[in-house]
């Protein structure tokens, strides 16, 4: 995937849904869940593409990261955490889990 120079998280989902991207994404457990189809996948079954740190230098609460993710039968989409001490646990555990990392 080509770098897209992005300054707020709302203009990276815009440009990452232009490029197909469009299914939003939730961790549950040791799953990756599409949340429109309930579709689940393993560590193993999905390929990070890339991702953007967005940085808040007011407010570290509003610190956030954003997966562009793609699964082993070509589902392509999102997931938004944020990151640092208000990081949800079970997703930043998922993603430890996961090999295929490009960025």
């Amino acid at each position: 995937m080509e770098k897209i120079y992005m300054d707020s998280l709302i203009t990276a989902l815009a440009e990452v849904k232009k490029l197909g991207y469009k299914t939003q994404f939730g961790v549950e457990g040791n799953h990756l869940i599409s949340l429109k189809t309930k579709k689940s996948f393993l560590p193993d079954q999905v390929k990070i593409v890339h991702f953007y740190r967005f940085e808040s230098e007011s407010n570290p609460d509003d610190n956030a990261i954003l997966y562009v993710i793609q699964t082993i039968n070509d589902v392509k989409g999102t997931l938004i955490d944020a990151y640092g001490i208000s990081a949800d646990s079970e997703t930043a555990t998922f993603m430890r889990k996961v090999k295929n990392i490009h960025k």
